[in-house]
């Protein structure tokens, strides 16, 4: 027997309750993993609040991320004992997650633990900074530097948004990191790496198709009006990372910013990133983030709590990084 979190639906409501279930009611997979950590994201808070439509069949268990040891396995390419990181690939929304004692699931989604990494740094970092890692290297990729000007996070206290201002912070970047609760993330943020920190009320009014230039590049994982702003107050031949919708899936723009200011618009997905690209991303990330990230960035709650974290992380009260110790 073992714990697990379970997601049922009643009528239109979601229910999450702790039950505890057999290893034969778990889905195929070539892999199976005791799990030692998994992560509260805000695509796990939609789910488990029944807030968006991210699980259609019933019962689920989610946990879109995890990390953990692999107790059984027909793949060659891991051994009992072996420490594994599993992050997407639709786990937790249409196959049974890590918010389990137990996971079984398709060895082509697993990454090995890099050297170095422990499993609850690894959940620390958790899909959320795997896609901060991808959102940095794409904005590297287009040849944003730090002599380009200042980096826009928005979103910049949730999980993405606090990775991302770190590993910019890092490498040289000036960031200014947008946030809902200035009072209450200023002190985090600015800890963090930021230069400066402002408000988001700044990016949720009407923009005009362009503004004053000032960001080289951005990394937005709100959407909607904020993104839309950001976009009409690019520099000449700036990039934005685009990631989340924390704030609406719309996109209220017009073409100007990119036909007449040469601005790329960079889409990014870690839920089906390929393997080597995947692994590469995770060397990188914990190569760079600080020591203090992790003492910083993350708070850990037990799996008893995590439906009423849900619920706080869907309504914007979670700072940083949601741990979820197994």
């Amino acid at each position: 027997m073992f714990k697990a979190l379970v997601l049922t639906q009643e009528g239109k409501t979601t229910l999450a309750n702790i039950e505890a279930l057999t290893e034969s009611v778990l889905p195929e997979g070539e892999v199976l993993v005791d799990v030692s950590y998994s992560s509260l994201n805000y695509k796990d808070g939609l789910a488990i609040t029944g807030t968006g439509r991210i699980i259609r069949n019933f019962p689920m268990v989610p946990g879109i991320d995890f990390s953990g040891v692999v107790s059984e396995s027909a793949d060659p390419r891991y051994k009992k004992g072996d420490e594994v990181i599993l992050t997407g690939w639709g786990v937790g929304e249409n196959h049974w997650g890590g918010m389990a004692e137990k996971a079984r699931v398709k060895s082509d989604w697993l990454v090995p633990m890099p050297a170095a990494c422990s499993a609850e740094q690894s959940m620390m970092i958790g899909t959320a900074g795997l896609t901060a890692m991808l959102c940095v290297q794409a904005l590297q990729d287009a040849k944003i530097t730090p002599e380009s000007g200042e980096v826009l996070v928005t979103g910049a206290s949730g999980g993405v948004g606090s990775v991302a201002v770190s590993l910019l912070a890092r490498l040289g970047y000036k960031v200014v990191a947008s946030s809902g609760r200035v009072e209450q993330n200023s002190e985090l943020l600015l800890s963090l790496g930021a230069a400066e920190v402002i408000d988001r009320s700044e990016f949720e009014q009407d923009a005009r198709p362009l503004e004053k230039q000032r960001w080289a590049g951005i990394v937005d994982t709100v959407g909607n009006k904020v993104l839309a702003t950001a976009l009409a107050q690019m520099n000449y031949g700036g990039a934005a990372a685009i990631c989340g919708l924390a704030g609406g899936f719309a996109l209220p723009t017009t073409v100007m910013p990119f036909i007449l200011r040469g601005v790329s618009l960079l889409g990014i997905d870690s839920v089906s990133c390929p393997f080597e690209k995947r692994k590469a991303a995770w060397g990188r990330v914990i190569e760079l983030l600080p020591d203090s990230y992790y003492q910083q960035a993350a708070q850990t709650v037990a799996l008893e709590e995590v439906a009423a974290y849900a619920d706080k992380i869907v309504k914007g009260q979670v700072t940083g990084r949601v741990l979820v110790k197994i």
